[in-house]
């Protein structure tokens, strides 16, 4: 609840559910300090401030810090520096639908346990569609992927726990998800995200790596045996 007293921020992004806002400041603590240039004389402050932030969509802090001097004009000269939460790590190598279907799971997933479920349900889906499984329910799509070794089976185990889980959020007589089970969630998601695409990923980019190292070596080997060596210049003959 904010206080008459609060100030607020400028616009910043949630790392918790990654709104966009004005954030309500209720504490700050500031480390700056008089200094004194023992030559001149010449006094100035500076120091690091540390700030408490309050999102106003999930309720969820942020701790942020900054330095400051006394020669500093305005917020532009500001670099902020967010010490929690820590950024969010999207898996890399994810198609672009994918990625925004993960993006869009992320932003609730501080604000609403079964709606996170959902979503995240719904990027299942969409690495299905990516991968052509077939199948009339994503349980048959899911099996599909295993049998064509898209995933391995226990993979699989790990989607079907993250389906039923899906369909708690989904369905409120089956009961409702809390804030316990949403790093459950994130972690079987991440799982199979980082199995059918970061892996794939990562290992082509080494791949890559090997390659140019090869190329540029056999570069520098073709121009050594080019260049000519002092010993065997040919005379002219007279």
């Amino acid at each position: 609840m904010a206080q008459d007293s609060d100030t607020f921020s400028s616009p910043v992004r949630c790392g918790h559910c990654g709104n966009i806002a004005p954030m309500r400041i209720p504490t700050r603590y500031s480390a700056v300090c008089k200094h004194e240039d023992p030559a001149t004389s010449y006094p100035w402050e500076a120091g690091d401030i540390y700030e408490v932030l309050v999102c106003p969509a999930c309720q969820q802090v942020t701790f942020r810090t900054y330095g400051w001097n006394d020669s500093m004009e305005s917020e532009a000269d500001v670099t902020y520096k967010t010490l929690y939460p820590q950024s969010i790590r999207i898996p890399v190598g994810l198609p672009v639908e994918i990625e925004k279907a993960y993006l869009a799971a992320i932003k609730v997933k501080a604000i609403d346990s079964n709606a996170f479920a959902v979503l995240l349900g719904r990027v299942l889906e969409r690495v299905c569609v990516d991968r052509s499984a077939t199948g009339d329910s994503l349980h048959k799509r899911l099996s599909d992927l295993a049998g064509k070794s898209e995933i391995p089976a226990k993979l699989v185990d790990v989607a079907h726990g993250l389906r039923h889980l899906r369909n708690v959020g989904a369905h409120a007589d089956l009961g409702e998800l809390t804030s316990e089970e949403v790093p459950i969630l994130d972690d079987l998601c991440r799982a199979i995200l980082e199995y059918v695409y970061t892996a794939p990923h990562l290992a082509q980019k080494a791949q890559n790596a090997v390659k140019a190292l090869e190329a540029r070596r056999k570069k520098e080997n073709g121009d050594r045996a080019n260049k000519p060596q002092p010993g065997n210049r040919k005379i002219p003959q007279l």
